[in-house]
């Protein structure tokens, strides 16, 4: 079966800054109508990866496709303003002399009915219809955002790169607002690949997350892939708080408070991370010093002692010292509940939900 042509992929680029890397031999395909997060924290090469894609800047090594043509390499380069990509950076840069109207009709020709048509149907699907005939410096920094995304859009780029595009608008407005500019570029079968470095952004706008950390991708897959089946401590911890619990692999098993754990691939006597999300442990009550009996779902209980609770809005966050190691570890629970500082309580670990990586060497 032949494979669908990507409507972008990259081939291998690499970046450097006086002798550094930034972006270190990346590759990645998107499909038309596909959303591809590059997620990691700042400084991780994101952005610069976006800027080679756009032709605004230059790789060091690597090629970019479009739709199965090749649109630069280290000799061949085809000028930004023709590989019909829409950018949305941070600083979306509105031309101050234009009418939020004009702004959007900026990089469209042809008949002015249908040019307008179209400004106008954008304008209104990001909730600045109103605003058609306003000037920049009349609107506020999200609105003036909205209309950049409306500028973006209006040329029905194949590709569109987004650059941290939603950071402006705030919680009340974002939701919608991103959501109608995903619905608007997948009617349009655009290929979009959007940079952030906000986890809960990528797991509900992506249908693929390329994790990048030091200028690598270091995992690529579909958001329930991501989260629930990370390559290494580091990834687990980006998208969540977590809990660490270390021990030792004897004879193929780590023994722990909570019980022993299996430990593949990792070598007899090295030391291993056990990763547990706040969420997947559960909490019991003491009854006279005893906790609740060992279950095949969680394991052996450990009782801990009660340092804070609060109450996140959604879910109550509390924090233990436990009574083995004097170890801190959390527990998330739905709704309110708030045990008071000092009260003894057993925590058990949720087996299925727990990640066992080797220590890493220094």
């Amino acid at each position: 079966m032949q494979l669908e042509t990507p409507r972008l992929e990259i081939r291998n680029l690499t970046r450097r800054y006086d002798g550094r890397v930034v972006v270190d031999d990346v590759s990645l395909r998107v499909g038309p109508g596909q959303v591809t997060c590059l997620l990691g924290p700042s400084g991780c090469g994101k952005s610069t990866t976006l800027r080679m894609i756009a032709g605004v800047e230059m790789q060091d090594s690597g090629e970019i496709w479009v739709d199965g043509s090749l649109i630069c390499d280290t000799v061949f380069r085809v000028p930004p303003e023709r590989r019909h990509i829409g950018l949305m950076f941070q600083d979306f840069a509105l031309f101050p002399h234009l009418t939020v109207g004009a702004n959007v009709a900026f990089g469209l020709s042809g008949d002015k009915t249908e040019m307008d048509k179209r400004v106008l149907e954008l304008l209104k699907r990001v909730g600045m219809g109103r605003f058609v005939d306003s000037y920049p410096h009349e609107l506020s920094g999200g609105e003036q955002q909205r209309v950049a995304l409306a500028r973006a859009l209006a040329p029905r780029p194949r590709i569109m790169l987004m650059d941290e595009p939603f950071s402006g608008l705030d919680n009340r407005l974002r939701d919608g607002i991103r959501d109608e500019t995903l619905d608007i570029l997948r009617e349009q079968d655009t290929a979009v690949l959007l940079v952030t470095h906000e986890p809960e952004e990528a797991m509900r706008m992506a249908d693929e997350i390329a994790l990048m950390r030091d200028g690598r991708i270091i995992q690529q897959g579909a958001p329930y892939n991501i989260y629930n089946a990370p390559v290494d401590r580091d990834s687990v911890a980006f998208f969540s708080d977590i809990n660490v619990i270390r021990g030792r692999v004897e004879g193929s098993l780590v023994q722990t408070a909570f019980g022993q754990f299996l430990a593949p691939g990792a070598h007899e006597g090295n030391e291993v991370d056990i990763v547990i999300r706040p969420q997947h442990m559960k909490i019991d009550f003491d009854r006279q010093g005893r906790g609740p009996d060992p279950t095949i779902e969680y394991g052996t209980a450990a009782r801990g002692v009660v340092r804070r609770a609060r109450f996140m809005g959604s879910e109550s966050l509390i924090e233990f010292k436990m009574d083995h190691d004097g170890s801190t570890l959390r527990a998330t629970v739905p709704n309110v509940f708030l045990p008071s500082p000092g009260k003894p309580l057993w925590l058990m670990i949720r087996r299925d939900r727990c990640f066992v990586f080797p220590v890493k060497k220094d």
